[in-house]
């Protein structure tokens, strides 16, 4: 009887030593925790300032993924501010129709009537993106179940754009326009319960650098309203 009394008190000996060992190393590990590493969204893209007669008819998609850095600076790691990389693609159905002078090396503008019929008059624009946002969020070591505002703000540098036009009688597909903004920027807001958080963008300055419809200049910037997750 005091041979196997004496084996229980060095197992549990060495159950409560094995689990102070696992508290200790999970609070150490946890002391460091950082939150949301990678993001993913999808966007509804909505022209904003637009010329008289631009008409989105169809739904404008976007999506954007990337990494973000988290680097918490208070105590209870519940503030932070991120940065990161991304990539981004937006595109844009509307009644804007682009002609291109190969001759010229010019491009001009106009509204597609609504009485003219097409398939497709899609604008597509790559960016890489640079954010960098600020962080609040009711984060705890032991759960990644959290609410969380972030608020941030994104410069984006185009480095793809594809206009396509299709009807029954043709096929355009321009590339590489010129009257484009390389650099694009804005502010963005990301809030939500755990997996879930609404997103909204708002771009500060015009798509187009230098284009008009007629005497009128097209200022249109984006509005981009979605979902975003993030990742560990």
């Amino acid at each position: 009887m005091r041979f196997y009394l004496s084996i229980l008190t060095l197992i549990l000996s060495f159950s409560a030593l094995a689990q102070e060992e696992a508290v200790e190393k999970k609070a150490v590990v946890d002391s460091l925790y950082r939150e949301d590493q990678f993001y993913i969204n999808f966007t509804y893209n909505n022209l904003q300032k637009t010329p008289k007669g631009l008409d989105q008819k169809k739904f404008s998609p976007g999506i954007a993924v990337g990494f973000l850095r988290d680097m918490p600076i208070n105590k209870s790691r519940t503030f932070a501010i991120a940065a990161g990389l991304g990539y981004s693609l937006n595109i844009y159905n509307d009644n804007l129709y682009q002609v291109h002078d190969d001759v010229n090396s010019t491009n001009s503008y106009e509204i597609i009537s609504q009485d003219i019929y097409y398939k497709k008059n899609k604008l597509s624009l790559h960016f890489i993106d640079l954010p960098i946002e600020i962080r609040w969020r009711a984060s705890t070591p032991d759960s990644h179940k959290f609410w969380r505002i972030y608020s941030g703000f994104k410069f984006s540098y185009l480095i793809g754009n594809r206009y396509k036009f299709v009807n029954d009688i043709q096929t355009n597909i321009y590339k590489k326009n010129s009257d484009l903004n390389k650099v694009q920027y804005g502010c963005y807001l990301a809030a939500g319960w755990n997996t879930w958080n609404a997103y909204i963008y708002y771009g500060l300055n015009p798509l187009f650098k230098s284009a008009d419809i007629g005497s009128e200049k097209i200022k249109m910037n984006t509005f981009n309203i979605g979902l975003q997750f993030y990742i560990l």
